[in-house]
Order: structure tokens, then sequence, then C-alpha cells
């Protein structure tokens, strides 16, 4: 049970090692892109070229799924960044039980972003947990946990894709484990609990009056995708790219959010410093370098809201 390209990878470690996947279950198809075409989950698309059944069921609470569940007895459920939360009759029902696979050291960054809050809060080590599902969200007993240091300037994407991997490693640990006879379950503590939250616009935004270490790790946490979110002109900057570099002079007076071009950077004064922009979109422009941006419209400085 997946939906995202997260979930394709630990798909694809148990096709690889030759596990008999029975089915899939994934999200309805969403619609996409400005023309809202109707479009599959990565799950639904890796599954179809296997000639693995799919099934996208809007709901698991009625008996229908509950029959689906019957016809095809799994012996275990396996779920990935599925996107709904399991009732208790689909998480009691197979006879090893439900697995899930966690990108974060649990209990810390329980929920739905744990890759981009780790990084958003500076983390410098993240990994992956599996654990026996419960009715709680990310509270199940542990099964295996494995680290994964995080790059001081590395962004959501090339660290998802690092974590993918690894939960697709781990999920195999754990499978062979309960196949043995030798999993151990640990339960969490409630020491070191934290939620991360679906992100939402409000956690976008950019606040010039935070430190530049702060800014940095946001605009890196939403990158390549989402976008941290700052205002020029009274259109919205989407800032995917920067690097923490030292005062120059022409911004050591300045208020925060003031910027000043310096050669081919595009300087912002931030609380304790300055925050180098290196990749940008303004709205209703592409997405380009900040010496592209600075070269097509001509400025040497301004202000960032």
């Amino acid at each position: 049970m997946g939906t995202p390209e997260f979930a394709k990878v630990s798909l694809e470690y148990l096709i690889d090692n030759n596990y008999n996947v029975a089915g899939v279950v994934t999200q309805p198809d969403k619609p996409q892109g400005r023309k809202m075409i109707l479009t599959p989950s990565p799950v639904k698309e890796y599954a179809l070229l296997n000639n693995i059944a799919v099934y996208q069921p809007v709901t698991l609470k009625k008996q229908r799924f509950r029959d689906l569940l019957e016809n095809i007895n799994p012996d275990i459920i396996i779920v990935v960044a599925y996107g709904k939360i399991l009732p208790k009759s689909v998480i009691n029902f197979p006879k090893y039980g439900c697995i899930n696979v966690h990108a974060s050291l649990l209990p810390k960054h329980r929920g739905a972003a744990p890759i981009n809050a780790a990084i958003m809060q500076g983390d410098e080590v993240t990994g992956i947990t599996t654990i026996y599902m419960d009715e709680g969200i990310d509270t199940g007993d542990m099964i295996l946990k494995q680290e994964i240091r995080i790059g001081e300037d590395e962004n959501f994407g090339e660290l998802h894709d690092r974590i993918a991997a690894l939960g697709g490693e781990v999920l195999i640990k754990t499978l062979k484990q309960i196949e043995n006879g030798t999993v151990n379950r640990e339960k969490q503590t409630e020491d070191n609990v934290s939620y991360a939250k679906k992100i939402d616009n409000e956690m976008c935004v950019i606040d010039w009056d935070k430190p530049s270490r702060e800014i940095h790790d946001k605009i890196r946490a939403l990158s390549p995708n989402i976008g941290a979110v700052a205002r020029f002109e009274n259109k919205k900057l989407k800032i995917f790219k920067s690097e923490i570099a030292a005062t120059p002079n022409n911004l050591k007076d300045s208020q925060n959010g003031e910027f000043a071009v310096n050669g081919k950077n595009f300087d912002v004064k931030v609380k304790d410093g300055v925050l180098r922009i290196r990749e940008l979109q303004l709205e209703g422009a592409k997405r380009m370098t900040a010496i592209d941006f600075i070269n097509g419209r001509k400025i040497t400085g301004g202000i960032l809201k």
C-alpha cells in the first residue's frame, strides 16, 4: 500500500528480491498540471508494468474493501507513504501484521513530511524506521532503524532519493527477520516525540529576520519542487537554492530582506549576515539562476518581503 515515488522504491525492492506481491493498493488517479489530466501514482504505474493487480479504493472502511482483503488474503501488508489512515480492521487482518516504512528515526518526525522536517530543523542525521502499525500515527512498535547523514547543503530531492533506497533495504531486512522468527519489537518512548505535518503555504514563507542557517535550511527542505516563498515587487518569488555568505560592505547597515547585486551574486541581508540566492523563479516567469534574473531585469538592489 503506497502512492508516491518514495513508496515505488520499496515496491521495486520487493520485486527485485522475488517477493510475491499479491496486489497493490494506491490512491485514486489525481488531476495534475494546467490541463488537470488524470494521472496515476508512481506506484500504480510501476505495478502495472510488472503485471501486479492494482486497487484504488476511495475508502478502506467499507465492506467492499474487507471483501477484497479476504479475496487476496495477504500474509503481510506493507505500507509506505500510502496517504490514508488504516482502520483497525485492515491493520489486524494479515497473519504477520501491517509493516510501515517510515522516513525518520522514530519517535522523532512522526507524520506526513518527515524528510522535509529533518532538513528544515537542521538535523544532521535522519533515517528509516520499520514498525508494526497500530491505530496511532506512526506510533507502533519499532522493528529496525538505520541512520543516514544529511549533507550540509543537501536538499529534499537529494535526500529523498537516498532515503527511499535505504527504506527498500531496511524493508527487506525486516521481512527476512519476520520470516526467520528473529524479529524484535521495541515500544516507542514518549521522549523526543515530534510531528512533521504536511507542508502548507504558511510553512513555505521566508522570514528574513531569521538567521541565515535557518532560512537556508528552509530553502533546501522545500527544493526542488515546492520552493520557499518571498515577495518581490508584489509578486511571489520562489527560491530553490542558496548559500550562506560573508556580509559585503554594501549590506552591513541594511535592513533584513534588503538585497544587493555584487558581481554575479544576489546577496540578501538577514539577521546574522547574508544569504546568497543561487536559483529562483518569479511569479509568471520560468525558473532560472540568480545571475540570469539579475541580468534580465537589470537590477542592482531592492527589497524582498
